[in-house]
């Protein structure tokens, strides 16, 4: 039966690093929220505003082929943040509709950590995404740790 990786933490806790581990081990396709951002609109996401524009169009896109790809019998790991309720919802939503299981993969590290990490990415260029340290700041402050009351599966990820 195929499954439905969603990954939970912080900028810069390793989700994507953790996506291609995840996807190595369980012959999985990633979708990377992220990449297809910086391919959809280059130079275009200049706040989070732009970002919540972006991602709803590019969520709309994604879903449906994320359900068929589980009903069709792939796995998948989605590289997009599930650290509010709301997008918890929604991607705990995508496993349902495919009548799959999900895990949720929650990658457990304190700020200090990602902001020294994030610093290190920002430095060698390589990431689609280069948040600065108040981007950080306001992300952080609507971050919320997952529950299983949520209706979740998780697997906790400590460094």
């Amino acid at each position: 039966m195929p499954t439905l990786h969603l990954l939970c933490g912080k900028i810069a806790s390793g989700k994507s690093t953790l996506a291609k581990t995840l996807a190595a081990e369980h012959a999985a396709v990633v979708l990377s929220e992220d990449h297809w951002l910086a391919q959809l609109y280059p130079g275009e996401i200049l706040s989070v505003a732009d970002y919540l524009r972006c991602a709803q169009r590019v969520r709309g896109v994604l879903g449906p082929l994320v359900s068929n790809l589980l009903q069709s019998g792939v796995n998948v790991v989605l590289d997009f943040p599930a650290n509010t309720l709301a997008n918890r919802e929604w991607l705990l939503g995508l496993a349902q509709t495919a009548q799959v299981p999900h895990r949720l993969h929650y990658l457990e590290l304190d700020d200090a950590t990602c902001r020294a990490r994030l610093h290190a990415r920002n430095a060698l260029g390589e990431h689609d995404f280069a948040a600065t340290d108040a981007e950080l700041d306001l992300i952080t402050r609507h971050f919320c740790v997952p529950s299983e009351a949520e209706g979740l599966v998780i697997e906790v990820h400590r460094p």
